[in-house]
């Protein structure tokens, strides 16, 4: 092969050029401290290492996400907190408004406080979370959910309830609606309702009764009907017909209705009725103003302390229920931070898991590129001393 100087000087910068190439690219990896700084140094550890990053990237997103849970859970829990702390104090103002040594100025100075109880419920019903959106108002986070108004408290929020992916396919409540936990709240001991009508003329004061066979409820409505002071019918007010009639009435006995138990203490009169009704939804802020509106109605003869003696028992029931949803609501939010702190851990995990994949894959190994680098150093180094003397030769050193 006839090997021209041309060809001799373009072989040779050819190769120093390869050579300072390898060199340049060793020392980007050593400067970057990346194994691969391409998809072509390595094509399936360039795979690997996208494929973690993506399952990196989704766990540091449910991280965002399970510490947005717990802020939102937390703030709602310890709200709930403080609306259980003030239905206890409202429990405990209507026991003791049953006192019978009380006069009517001291019911009236106990409703008063009631309303102010009732005031500080609805403030806390219309909480504000941290990022400043309302607690309770469903998906309508911007519109205030509740108001006070002549007929009442009144909803203007929605039924929904927001969740959070914290994991894989689990998304986590992180809202109750105040529709759900404020407004929805089963009357009277949750299955039925215990009143006596507001026509009577006796002094019989009814409990608000337990269910004692739960395969026999039907439904309906019934009626205990007094025909005489000793003497009562039981009447099913849903199909119009009398279930048990001529009943012998015992003051402080059980009257048992369809798998619905009551009681019935004091003196009854001819015509003095009982209901046991279904329970409806009813909204703790109703229970209050009942409870405010029984208080300060005066009582003046043994029919009105009766009828103040059952609308107690039935607010007393009423605010029984409230604080049984409340705290079953706040269970909900409680297990939910325990959920949380185990999908936290486990989510670390992962996440250390993954930055130890990624480091296996991406990370140099400094010993090998440095003594790479020397190596392709010293080869560049020869190219250029060899292409010194290659180029050198002539004929004209002969002569």
């Amino acid at each position: 092969m006839r090997v021209s100087t041309s060809l001799l000087y373009s072989l040779g910068v050819d190769s120093i050029g390869r050579q300072q190439e390898r060199l340049l690219q060793i020392q980007q990896h050593v400067a970057s401290g990346q194994r691969m700084l391409s998809p072509a140094d390595d094509p399936i550890g360039s795979a690997q290492a996208l494929t973690v990053s993506q399952a990196k990237a989704r766990a540091g997103q449910y991280a965002t996400n399970i510490g947005a849970a717990s802020d939102a859970l937390a703030h709602a829990e310890s709200t709930l907190g403080q609306v259980t702390d003030v239905l206890h104090a409202v429990r405990t103002h209507a026991i003791a408004a049953g006192g019978p040594a009380l006069a009517d100025a001291d019911r009236r100075a106990i409703a008063t406080d009631l309303r102010a109880q009732l005031a500080q419920l609805v403030g806390l019903a219309n909480a504000k979370d941290g990022d400043g959106g309302f607690m309770f108002a469903g998906f309508a986070t911007a519109t205030q959910p509740f108001a006070e108004s002549s007929s009442g408290v009144l909803y203007s929020g929605d039924s929904g309830g927001r969740t959070l992916e914290v994991a894989p396919g689990r998304h986590l409540p992180v809202s109750a609606s105040g529709d759900r936990v404020f407004m929805r709240i089963a009357s009277g001991n949750g299955t039925f309702v215990a009143s006596a009508t507001a026509g009577n003329t006796g002094n019989g004061v009814i409990t608000p009764g337990s269910v004692v066979d739960p395969t026999a409820i039907t439904g309906d409505s019934y009626r205990i009907q007094f025909t005489s002071a000793t003497t009562y019918d039981i009447v099913d007010i849903t199909t119009a017909s009398v279930v048990s009639p001529g009943n012998a009435y015992a003051s402080g006995g059980a009257i048992g209705v369809a798998g619905m138990q009551v009681t019935i203490s004091g003196p009854a009169a001819a015509g003095d009725q009982f209901t046991l009704a279904p329970s409806a939804g009813q909204s703790v802020f109703e229970t209050i103003s009942d409870l405010i509106g029984t208080l300060e109605s005066a009582v003046g003869t043994s029919v009105d302390r009766t009828r103040l003696a059952n609308g107690l028992n039935r607010g007393l029931a009423n605010i029984d229920q409230a604080l049984e949803h409340v705290l079953t609501v706040r269970s909900e939010m409680g297990a939910g931070l325990r959920e949380l702190d185990t999908l936290a851990s486990g989510n670390g995990a992962q996440q250390l898991l993954h930055d130890q994949t990624l480091s296996r894959l991406q990370d140099l190994d400094y010993n090998v590129a440095l003594s790479d680098f020397a190596r392709q150093q010293l080869a560049l180094e020869a190219a250029q001393k060899s292409f010194i003397q290659v180029s050198g030769l002539s004929l004209f050193d002969y002569l």
